[in-house]
């Protein structure tokens, strides 16, 4: 008999029965497959009925939660550039997903560490300790509706620590193989042979002006992205290049809240980066190297 690891998907037969309806029986729940199958546009947890729910999970489907920031992103895009990127980015990923390894996209958590920006208006953050309960009920939710696979996908640079120390606790509190991942690290290969003025996602820059070209058109102000430079550090230690880190508020980096040249967007370049970062991600989540556990030799 295969002793299967507790991380393995395969073993969560007993927290799948958990996650049901009441009054839908076992017939009910196979119709309710066929009907997933035969929409693309189901990726969306809260778009979808509660038996749906339960179907996906006894498909093992990996759940997205996209975390992202509220914050300022220069004169040119909206504050919601970082979750929006996120959620759209997962949304993508989802629908490249086969009908036999489902993905779905929890709500996205909207707001996340953006203390850095408070210097500039239209900031929301959290505090450490909030984020991280905010993270661990998400988690604990999708885990009661019977899913094992879970990954945090992040859009906002000032998070990516944070993720990575909350997914250390509650892989183990949880006993579950949860990742995390910033979209434009799963390209990063792709993004600087796309990109021409950067080799990576920057802030409101050449790369998330492209993306919010692309994605969502009609929230980019291109009046007001003349004269946007990047900024200048002459005559001291560039701080992106320090082996020393300290907290730098965003008015002590630019002058304008941009890091980057965003007059060298398109929404060409946008369509090139989105598809790159959503087959990076999709072939990443349904690789099971990346959920199985490590045995060393």
């Amino acid at each position: 008999m295969q002793r299967l690891h507790p991380f393995d998907p395969r073993r969560s037969a007993s927290v799948v029965s958990r996650g049901h309806y009441p009054g839908c029986d076992p017939g009910r729940q196979s119709s309710v497959l066929l009907e997933i199958q035969a929409s693309v546009a189901a990726v969306d947890w809260a778009s979808l009925a509660a038996p749906q729910i339960v179907a996906l999970a006894q498909k093992y489907a990996v759940v997205i939660i996209p975390v992202g920031s509220i914050e300022q992103h220069g004169p040119h895009l909206p504050v919601e550039v970082d979750a929006r990127l996120a959620t759209e980015i997962s949304r993508r990923a989802a629908r490249l997903a086969p009908e036999d390894t489902p993905i779905i996209v929890a709500p996205t958590i909207s707001v996340g560490l953006a203390q850095h920006h408070l210097s500039y208006s239209g900031a929301l953050t959290l505090d450490f300790a909030t984020f991280h309960a905010v993270i661990g009920c998400w988690v604990r939710s999708i885990v009661a509706s019977g899913f094992r696979r879970i990954a945090l996908v992040n859009g906002h640079g000032g998070n990516t620590t944070a993720l990575r120390v909350v997914v250390n606790e509650l892989a183990r509190s949880e006993r579950l193989p949860i990742v995390t991942c910033t979209y434009w690290d799963v390209a990063a290969a792709a993004f600087r042979d796309i990109l021409e003025t950067q080799p990576c996602v920057m802030h409101a820059c050449e790369a998330e002006t492209s993306l919010m070209m692309a994605l969502a058109p009609e929230t980019v102000r291109h009046e007001q992205m003349v004269g946007l430079t990047a900024p200048s550090f002459e005559g001291s230690e560039d701080p992106f290049e320090s082996a020393f880190y300290r907290s730098l508020d965003m008015d002590e980096l630019s002058v304008n809240g941009v890091l980057g040249n965003p007059s060298a967007a398109s929404a060409a370049k946008g369509e090139l980066l989105a598809d790159a970062a959503a087959t990076a991600l999709k072939t990443r989540l349904l690789d099971p190297q990346t959920w199985r556990r490590l045995e060393p030799r």
